[in-house]
């Protein structure tokens, strides 16, 4: 379980492609590697991944074809700058929302607004996920926990439903997503009640339950 709170920007050591994985080599910046164990698991750009092998000032982990279908791993490359968070601990603060770091789907950047110190950006997402996004909800965007602002013509959603968060400074310098220009892809988790209401609910709109 993660908070969405972005640790740490790490770099890309390397990304070896191994038939349908990849096995991705990261040196953090501000947590030591040595604070890592085998079996750990760590969010990367949202994803949740588990640590492989340590040692050098990095950690290796590994990307399956499950996760390379869901996510953007299998298009980083040595030298990208990703997010990283560890796993929360018992007695942590939990300043974000509840993550799973399991990935729903692939958003594309499709707007990048000024307003004041903060940056308003629009992100378009896969029409399955639209459901799940309400205004001023949670939603985590490569691994980082936002409020959704607004619902971009929430009526057309045929081709995907546009949502807009805002960047205030703080997470401009602390993450990886200010840099992001527009048409760049990023993971995308929707809020975890939200998936478990809608499956809770079923049974009674299908009229199989009372």
């Amino acid at each position: 379980m993660f908070t969405g709170l972005v640790e740490d920007v790490g770099q890309v050591v390397a990304a070896e492609h191994h038939g349908d994985s990849v096995l991705l080599s990261i040196a953090p910046k501000s947590f030591a590697v040595a604070e890592l164990a085998l079996g750990d698991s760590v969010a990367i750009d949202g994803t949740c991944l588990t640590v492989t092998a340590r040692g050098e000032g990095r950690f290796q982990a590994l990307a399956g074809p499950e996760t390379l279908s869901r996510t953007t791993l299998g298009l980083l490359g040595a030298g990208a700058s990703v997010n990283l968070e560890r796993a929360l601990r018992a007695g942590d603060r939990l300043g974000g929302h509840m993550v799973q770091g399991h990935v729903d789907g692939v958003g594309v950047i499709t707007a990048r607004t000024a307003n004041g110190p903060a940056v308003n950006i629009a992100v378009e997402a896969p029409a399955a996920l639209g459901r799940y996004m309400i205004e001023k909800g949670s939603i985590c965007v490569d691994g980082i926990s936002l409020t959704i602002n607004a619902i971009i013509d929430p009526s057309d959603t045929a081709s995907g439903c546009t949502f807009e968060v805002s960047l205030i400074p703080h997470t401009q310098d602390a993450t990886t997503f200010a840099g992001k220009p527009v048409g760049a892809k990023v993971n995308l988790e929707v809020d975890l009640i939200a998936k478990y209401v809608e499956r809770l609910v079923e049974p009674h709109k299908q009229g199989r339950i009372g």
